[in-house]
């Protein structure tokens, strides 16, 4: 009986012909030692290892929970800054009731700092997610069918790179009305190429794997092949990647936020917050600047402690000790 081209993975032993029509089993090289979950605890155990990504995923987390479930608790207005002004003052200083102080416009900053924590955190997984798909197809279609195709794509690729990328989103956000949507569109679309290289560098490799060949011979469509052998197996590379990709975004929307191309009022973001406040450095309000300055600095920090954790996990060399 036949054996399916879509029924191949590349932990199965398949049988092959040669040239003279001798059959011949083929393992897929590279395939992980041992059952699926002795993998999942040594995964686990790597990335448990780094005590620095397990503070910086504990950290993430509380932010999350930060953002999301202290409104609950903590309610503040956050939305009309004429109620704001009534029920508190100007960049008063921190107190009983204002916990981190308020800013100019008389918003708690606590309470801003969750709501706009909201609208970054968001803003940055979303972008990371499209940067992620589109860089990870571009880069495997790329490298999977090589030639003059792959010549074309990543000539695409490099005119893309040679644009300064703070400029293109500048000029896009100024041209259009700058939204939270625009702005996770702007960002996934300008942060696709470094994935895409890197996907194509795995592809590389891989399109030249047994397991690969075995599809081919049997008639395997390439979008096959690529969806369900070439991504699947690059993919500690592209989880690892994407990781970065959300600290990447998260810092690109509080660039713009910081320059006043954030999100339009009365919505906000760490970016925006720190543009609002950066004019009251010297006169010592520091509560305007710090709070959200230190979220910023302790979420990317943490986000890349991760991804070099995955990177060490995900390796294939520790598959195979």
């Amino acid at each position: 009986m036949a054996l399916e081209p879509d029924a191949l993975t590349p932990e199965q032993t398949i049988l092959v012909r040669d040239d003279s029509g001798a059959p011949v089993a083929v393992t897929a090289p590279g395939a992980p030692v041992g059952s699926e979950g002795s993998l999942v605890r040594q995964i686990v155990r790597v990335f448990i290892d780094n005590r620095l990504a397990v503070v910086g995923a504990a950290i993430v987390v509380l932010m999350v929970l930060f953002c999301y479930l202290g409104p609950v608790f903590y309610h503040t207005n956050q939305t009309n800054a004429q109620t704001a002004l009534l029920n508190s003052t100007q960049n008063s200083p921190p107190n009983a009731h204002n916990l981190l102080g308020t800013d100019d416009n008389g918003f708690d900053i606590l309470g801003r700092i969750m709501y706009g924590g909201q609208t970054s955190l968001e803003i940055g997984f979303a972008a990371a997610a499209i940067a992620t798909v589109v860089g990870v197809l571009w880069g495997a279609v790329s490298g999977f069918f090589g030639g003059v195709v792959d010549a074309i794509m990543m000539r695409v690729v490099d005119v893309f790179l040679s644009l300064p990328t703070i400029y293109l989103l500048i000029t896009l956000t100024v041209i259009f009305q700058a939204s939270e949507g625009l702005l996770i569109l702007v960002i996934g679309l300008t942060a696709w190429l470094v994935p895409a290289r890197l996907v194509r560098g795995e592809t590389l490799t891989l399109r030249v794997r047994e397991y690969v060949q075995a599809v081919k011979v049997m008639g395997g469509k390439g979008s096959r092949v690529v969806l369900r052998h070439i991504i699947p197996n690059a993919i500690g590379a592209i989880v690892v990647n994407a990781t970065f990709q959300v600290a990447d975004a998260i810092l690109i929307l509080a660039a713009l936020g910081y320059l006043g191309l954030g999100v339009p009022a009365p919505k906000t973001d760490w970016g925006s917050m720190l543009s609002n406040g950066v004019g009251y450095v010297t006169t010592g309000y520091w509560w305007e600047i710090y709070p959200v300055a230190i979220a910023i600095v302790l979420v990317v920090v943490s986000l890349n402690f991760i991804g070099d954790a995955l990177r060490d996990a995900l390796e294939v060399r520790l598959q195979q000790r």
